[in-house]
């Protein structure tokens, strides 16, 4: 709407500083590693069974009751038990210097462990090493884990709270994330009340690349089930946000001084910008669904737009993650177990890195 009202200089200018503005972005090259969340337990460093699982393609069974942690693959059997040292390796025993151990609802192994079983039965399943370029522009992204405090937001049939789901997958993103190098702020770290504007403003104020807003689903449908993303609706209006921006949020573009002239020229610049966050929130809901039809054997429905505001007040590329339907009794289930936490987070973390190595072929694209 605002470039139709812009003279052929005004539009020359406006390209001139994208054309500038994209050659100056440059890429940053870093080594992509086996991501292991690690803990320090009383001194010792463990790693997380179930990252350490799923980074080796390793089968795992875990009984709640006997606490017994069964590993296959190919003709590979370990047994572990919580609390316990003494393992079995395709049969034989083997002591460890320290205990099978849980960390935050989380069941994690003593670095021994992998050197001494994993490395040396599975060394040959580690994926090698590879070198991407990943967009600068994915140094920061904020978490927002919905609900909390007194809003527990939806609550399943065995008591369930969804405030407590979001939480958890929110904590185990923000380490899988940091451990990738990004920089990771969370809307809250705790069971606490935050207003719906305050969530997208702590990202507008952060200057985040990413906003990412974790929710668990609800329906007096209790068969309803299944994995979804929102991106902002294409009926919420780009240049109403747009003039609202201009009037009210900094652009930073030091170097073009026209800009910081022209009230138009700002509307028209922040229409641009939301313009463009749209179409990135798609791709990044693309990305993440992708990730988790791979990873979980759960129904995927889709990605949607909508009018909910942690995304209409996001001024960068934002998703809200719906990760299963707590009204649904086996997705309640499944909800309740860390393993599946782990999961969801690790295959959200994988669709990121996906939408970042994406970007990279855009950006090339543009030069």
């Amino acid at each position: 709407m605002f470039w139709l009202l812009l003279t052929t200089k005004m539009k020359k200018i406006i390209f001139l500083f994208l054309i500038t503005t994209f050659f100056l972005s440059g890429c940053v090259t870093i080594a992509r590693k086996e991501v292991l969340p690690t803990y320090n337990i009383n001194g010792v460093g463990y790693y997380s069974l179930i990252s350490l699982c799923n980074g080796r393609g390793i089968n795992w069974q875990y009984d709640t009751f006997s606490r017994v942690i069964i590993l296959n693959k190919n003709s590979h059997r370990i047994n572990l038990r919580v609390g316990d040292s003494l393992i079995l390796v395709d049969g034989s025993s083997l002591v460890l210097d320290q205990p099978i151990d849980i960390h935050q609802g989380e069941i994690v192994v003593p670095e021994k462990f992998k050197e001494q079983v994993i490395d040396v039965l599975f060394r040959e399943s580690a994926p090698p090493p590879k070198t991407i370029s990943r967009v600068e522009k994915i140094r920061k992204i904020v978490l927002d884990a919905g609900h909390g405090g007194s809003d527990p937001g939806a609550i399943g049939r065995t008591g369930l709270k969804e405030k407590d789901v979001n939480l958890d997958i929110a904590k185990r993103l923000a380490n899988l994330l940091r451990n990738e190098g990004i920089a990771v702020v969370l809307t809250r770290s705790s069971d606490v009340f935050i207003p719906l504007s305050t969530r997208a403003n702590i990202a507008n104020s952060t200057k985040a690349d990413l906003f990412v807003s974790i929710h668990s689903n609800a329906n007096r449908v209790r068969s309803l089930n299944g994995f979804e993303t929102y991106y902002v609706a294409p009926n919420v209006s780009d240049s109403s946000r747009a003039l609202t921006a201009a009037k009210t949020a900094a652009l930073n573009l030091d170097s073009a001084s026209f800009a910081s002239q022209s009230q138009d020229l700002k509307a028209i610049l922040w229409d641009m910008i939301y313009t463009n966050a749209r179409a990135e929130s798609i791709e990044l809901a693309n990305a993440v669904c992708r990730s988790m039809d791979s990873n979980l054997d759960a129904k995927i429905l889709g990605i949607k737009g909508a009018r909910f505001q942690v995304l209409r007040d996001a001024r960068m590329p934002a998703v809200l993650i719906e990760v299963g339907f707590v009204s649904n009794l086996d997705e309640e289930r499944m909800l309740r177990n860390s393993f599946y936490r782990q999961k969801i987070a690790e295959s959200i973390a994988q669709g990121i890195r996906v939408y970042a190595e994406d970007s990279v072929i855009i950006e090339a694209a543009k030069r």
